[in-house]
């Protein structure tokens, strides 16, 4: 049901029935690794290419989350999952791998969220009782195409941030236990005229933020009712502005509250410079950290805002400003 001008409330309450994530080795050494159902030891997963290994991240955390439903890859009905290279190249040959029915979605970094909110869309209309979905990233395979090859060794501004190496899936139904998609508010593109692909953190703030009020006024709710309310990859600059412009329009969040799936995934002494970043970032923080901690016991309702920059190789050479949107899910145990 759209309530508002822009969220969909699931009255039937899709389940997340299991979710997996895949990292890469700077993971494996992250604040979150002991979240990750598979972590590698190198960015090659014995491939010819990143590219061709970041394929295999995305088809083995579908597998897993699978798996860990106690299910079979062909049991489920539709395949939404995207990533940030062109046309999508590694989830549109994953796709294949997995030789299940495919919506391809981009939203760049938002893309997490962005099929979460279609496929539980399907699963609440009867579309489809089992869907997959999710985004991924490689590290290597995304500097060589948005900035510069890792063996170039370029300097980094301290905006810059670190693109996670890792692939986040879920399984939605209408059928199971586990915590449930209740709803969903789809953002609008913010373009504030930032430039810099150094500063996606705070090109993509501005989005985060309308994306937010516009759930809060959509749902007529305020912070309180959320344990937690995390963006996707702000990292440390995305997110102070957030707060602060949060603040100037009456929406208070804690520091405890309010937290960034790009600041969660690594530690203090990793050199990650402003945080985490990619499409892999806030699909495995959610799929793999996060729903662990609602397993716990100790999330009981959250918001997860992922974040995306919509600027491309083809903007950037032609000077253009960078779009940005982020979209918002609500995930509560219960349903309540």
């Amino acid at each position: 049901m759209l309530q508002g001008k822009q969220s969909w409330v699931f009255a039937n309450k899709p389940v997340i029935l299991a979710g997996a994530a895949v990292g890469g080795p700077f993971e494996a050494n992250g604040s979150l690794a002991d979240d990750f159902d598979l972590l590698h030891k190198d960015l090659w997963l014995e491939e010819e290419s990143y590219e061709k290994a970041h394929k295999i991240l995305l088809e083995e955390a579908c597998n897993k989350a699978v798996k860990k439903a106690n299910m079979e890859l062909s049991n489920v009905q539709f395949l939404f999952a995207g990533d940030l290279l062109n046309q999508m190249t590694p989830t549109n040959f994953a796709a294949e791998a997995l030789e299940l029915p495919y919506l391809g979605v981009f939203g760049a970094c938002s893309t997490s969220m962005e099929g979460l909110a279609l496929a539980s869309f399907i699963v609440n209309y009867g579309g489809a009782q089992y869907c997959l979905t999710g985004a991924s990233s490689h590290n290597a395979a995304v500097e060589k195409q948005f900035r510069y090859p890792t063996e170039y060794g370029g300097q980094k501004p301290p905006t810059a941030q670190w693109t996670v190496t890792g692939a986040g899936v879920g399984l939605v139904s209408n059928v199971g236990i586990g915590p449930h998609v209740t709803s969903a508010t789809i953002g609008k593109v913010i373009n504030m005229g930032l430039k810099d692909p150094f500063n996606m953190g705070g090109a993509m703030a501005p989005a985060a933020v309308d994306t937010i009020k516009a759930h809060f006024k959509d749902l007529g709710r305020d912070p309180s009712y959320y344990d937690l309310i995390v963006t996707g990859d702000l990292g440390k600059i995305g997110r102070q502005v957030s707060m602060d412009m949060l603040k100037e329009q009456g929406i208070n969040l804690s520091e405890e509250q309010y937290q960034d799936c790009g600041l969660l995934i690594y530690k203090e002494n990793q050199p990650v410079l402003a945080g985490g970043s990619g499409a892999g970032c806030s699909a495995v923080v959610l799929y793999g950290h996060l729903l662990n901690e609602m397993a716990k016991g100790k999330l009981k309702r959250i918001l997860v805002v992922a974040t995306g920059a919509l600027l491309s190789p083809l903007s950037f050479q032609q000077k253009e400003s960078i779009p940005c949107i982020a979209h918002a899910v609500s995930i509560e145990m219960g349903g309540n």
